[in-house]
C-alpha cells in the first residue's frame, strides 16, 4: 500500500468509525453468534497474492463485525467498561504511526518524559501522596505481578533473585474473596503456589476485616510462615466493594508486609472531592493501581501504577546487558525496569489527550451521572415487585435477583440464571452474572462514556418484561 493509497483508505476507515460510534446502539449488544461461526467463514489458508482493500473491509462487515460485542454500546452493563474515547481513538493513531518503543529515555525522551508528566497530573488529580513516583503498565493484572516479585524480594532481602526458591522461606500473600484473581494467578506466576494465598473473610459490605487479617497473620507467624504482602481493594469486581485502607495499612506495616491497593475500576472515580474517601488511608500503601482504560475513557490498554519506593520495584525487576546500557545513565528514567515488558507502548499521549480534552470537570460530570443513574436505578429494583436488590449501589455497580413469593432459594437462583440468558440472548442489553453469599446475582455497572440515563432505565424495562418469561 503506497502513500496515495493508504490515505484514501485511511480515510474511508475513519468515516467507518465515525459511523459506527454515531450508529453502535443500533446493534445488538454482545454478539448474536454460536462458537464457530465466524471462523467457519474464514479461509483455511492465507492468499497468496495480496487482496484489495474494499474486499478486506467487505469481510470486516460482514464476517468480523457480526461477531463482535459491542463494549462501545451505550447499553453494555455488562464487567467494567473498557471505554473509547474519540480523544482517545486520535492519540492511538498518532501513537501507531510512529511506533515508537519506550523501553529507554533514549528511544524516545518525549514518550519517557509526557509519562512521567502524565504520572504526576493523576497524582494530583486523586490526591495521592507527591513522594509517590510511577509507572504506566498495560493492565492492573501486570501491576499485580510487580507487586507479587517486589513483595517476594523485599521479604527474602532480594534473595529469590539471585538463588531461586528451593531455600527460601515459605510466605504467605492475603486478601480477601472479592479481590480480583490477578493476585491469584501473579502468586502462581512468581512461583510461591496457590497455597500461600490466604482469603481474609468480609464483614456484611463485603469489605475485609483488619482483626481477621491481624489473626491470620499471627498465626502464620508463629508457623514460621513470613506475612509477604497484603492486596486491598476499592471497587471489588462483584459488588464494588471497598477495604479500610487506614487500618489494614497498620496491620501491614506491624507484620512488614508489603501494601498493595488495587482500584482498578473505581480508581478514575477518585477524582471526584466526594468519592476520594473511599482512599481514606492509601498513603499507606507500597502500591497502588487503577486503570484510565476502564471508567476514564482512555482507550485500552492504560494502567496507572504507583509505588512509594521505587528503588524497590527497580531492584526487583532490573536487568541491564550491555545492548541497553546509555549514556545518561541514572540521570534519566528508564521504564524497562519499571515492569515485566521491555518493550513498551507510548501509552501516555492517550491520556494526554484525553485529560486536556475532557478537562477535569468533563470527567467529573461523566463519573457523577453514571453514580447517579446507578442511584436512581437501584430505588427502581427495590421498587420493582419480583425483585431484591442485593447490594449497592457502590459507586455505578449494584447486583439483583428475583424474588417471588412461594419459592424456595434453589428455585429462585435457577429463574435468575435463566432471566440473565434471557437478557443477554435479547440483544438489547448486556449483564453479567456473580455470586454474593454463594448465591447468583444479577450484576448491573453504568459506566459507558455514551450511556444516558435513559439507556439505564431502557434496559431496565426491557429486564423487567423478559422476566415475565420465567
Amino acid at each position: 500500500m503506497n502513500s496515495k493509497e493508504f490515505r484514501k483508505n485511511a480515510h474511508d476507515v475513519i468515516d467507518w468509525i465515525a459511523d459506527y460510534m454515531d450508529g453502535v446502539r443500533d446493534f445488538p449488544v454482545r454478539a448474536q453468534v454460536a462458537p464457530g461461526d465466524v471462523r467457519a467463514k474464514l479461509p483455511a489458508m492465507p492468499p497468496l497474492e495480496g487482496e484489495s482493500f474494499d474486499q478486506l473491509m467487505t469481510d470486516f462487515k460482514d464476517i468480523i463485525l457480526p461477531g463482535v460485542t459491542h463494549w462501545q454500546h451505550p447499553r453494555f452493563f455488562a464487567y467494567f467498561p473498557a471505554n473509547v474515547t474519540p480523544e482517545s481513538q486520535l492519540a492511538e493513531m498518532l501513537i501507531s504511526a510512529m511506533g515508537i518503543n519506550a523501553m529507554l529515555w533514549e528511544t524516545s525522551p518525549a514518550a519517557t518524559e509526557l509519562e512521567e508528566a502524565m504520572m504526576g497530573w493523576l497524582k494530583d488529580m486523586l490526591d495521592l501522596p507527591r513522594a509517590w513516583a510511577g509507572v504506566i503498565q498495560d493492565t492492573a493484572s501486570s501491576a499485580t505481578f510487580c507487586a507479587v516479585l517486589a513483595a517476594r524480594e523485599r521479604s527474602t532481602d532480594w534473595k529469590v533473585n539471585e538463588t531461586g526458591l528451593q531455600h527460601a522461606p515459605k510466605m504467605a500473600f492475603y486478601t480477601s474473596a472479592e479481590a480480583h484473581s490477578s493476585l491469584e494467578k501473579a502468586v502462581k506466576m512468581a512461583g510461591l503456589g496457590r497455597a500461600s494465598i490466604r482469603l481474609v473473610p468480609t464483614d456484611k459490605d463485603h469489605a475485609m476485616q483488619p482483626a481477621a487479617l491481624a489473626a491470620m497473620m499471627e498465626e502464620d507467624r508463629k508457623a514460621g510462615i513470613i506475612p509477604a504482602m497484603v492486596m486491598a481493594t476499592v471497587g471489588s469486581t462483584s459488588v464494588g466493594a471497598a477495604d479500610p485502607l487506614k487500618a489494614i495499612g497498620v496491620i501491614a506495616r506491624a507484620n512488614k508486609a508489603y501494601f498493595h491497593v488495587d482500584a482498578a475500576w473505581a480508581g478514575s472515580a477518585m477524582v471526584c472531592p466526594e468519592f476520594r474517601y473511599l482512599l481514606d488511608g492509601v498513603e499507606g500503601a507500597d502500591s497502588f493501581v487503577f486503570n484510565p482504560h476502564k471508567w476514564m475513557g482512555v482507550q485500552f490498554d492504560c494502567t496507572a501504577h504507583f509505588v512509594r519506593d521505587q528503588d524497590t520495584l527497580v531492584r526487583t525487576l532490573t536487568i541491564l546487558p550491555a545492548y541497553l546500557e546509555t549514556r545518561e545513565g541514572s540521570t534519566v528514567t528508564d521504564y524497562r525496569d519499571w515492569g515485566v515488558q521491555l518493550g513498551r507502548r507510548m501509552r501516555a499521549l492517550k491520556l494526554w489527550f484525553v485529560i486536556r480534552l475532557r478537562g477535569l470537570e468533563g470527567l467529573r460530570s461523566m463519573f457523577r451521572g453514571h453514580v447517579a443513574w446507578a442511584k436512581d436505578l437501584a430505588a427502581t429494583v427495590r421498587d420493582t415487585d419480583g425483585f431484591e436488590l442485593v447490594t449497592g449501589p457502590n459507586l455505578s455497580l449494584l447486583t439483583f435477583r428475583l424474588l417471588k413469593e412461594g419459592l424456595d432459594t434453589e428455585e429462585l437462583d435457577v429463574l435468575t440464571e435463566k432471566l440473565l440468558t434471557l437478557v443477554n440472548d435479547d440483544g438489547f442489553t448486556y449483564l453479567t452474572r456473580t455470586l454474593v453469599n454463594g448465591r447468583p446475582v444479577i450484576r448491573f455497572q453504568v459506566g459507558q462514556v455514551q450511556t444516558t440515563k435513559d439507556d439505564v432505565m431502557a434496559a431496565w424495562a426491557r429486564v423487567v418484561e423478559l422476566a415475565k418469561a420465567v
